[in-house]
């Protein structure tokens, strides 16, 4: 159960659709993208999510391994981006708490150099 709602959450993201996304996550989520910040709720996240996928011609997270134990997923993936200035792709590592049938928790573990060595050259 906890497996496909991540999964289907995933598929949302990678659909760039941020409304179907939110919907799936508890009005008090928090979602840590630990080498950048925290936010708190689906607005805050769905805000941090449209900033950097609404350029992206492409975003597709590829799930290399994952593992569900009681309420908890935890899922290692390749996160690509096709931007207007190039492509990015990051390996990542996600923990999602679930509560009530929906995301309470996403915690997203990455190299901020590896992202940082993607970005254009200025």
């Amino acid at each position: 159960m906890s497996l496909s709602l991540v999964n289907q959450f995933i598929r949302l993201i990678e659909a760039k659709d941020l409304d179907g996304a939110v919907a799936l996550v508890t009005d008090d989520c928090e979602y840590d993208n630990v080498p950048m910040r925290k936010v708190f709720g689906p607005e805050a996240i769905k805000n941090g999510l449209g900033a950097f996928l609404s350029p992206a011609t492409r975003v597709e997270w590829k799930i290399v391994r994952e593992a569900e134990s009681g309420n908890v997923v935890f899922n290692e993936r390749v996160d690509e981006f096709d931007l207007p200035t190039g492509n990015i792709s990051i390996p990542v590592t996600g923990v999602f708490e679930i509560r009530d049938g929906k995301i309470a928790l996403w915690r997203d573990y990455f190299d901020m150099q590896t992202f940082v060595n993607q970005m254009p050259k200025a």
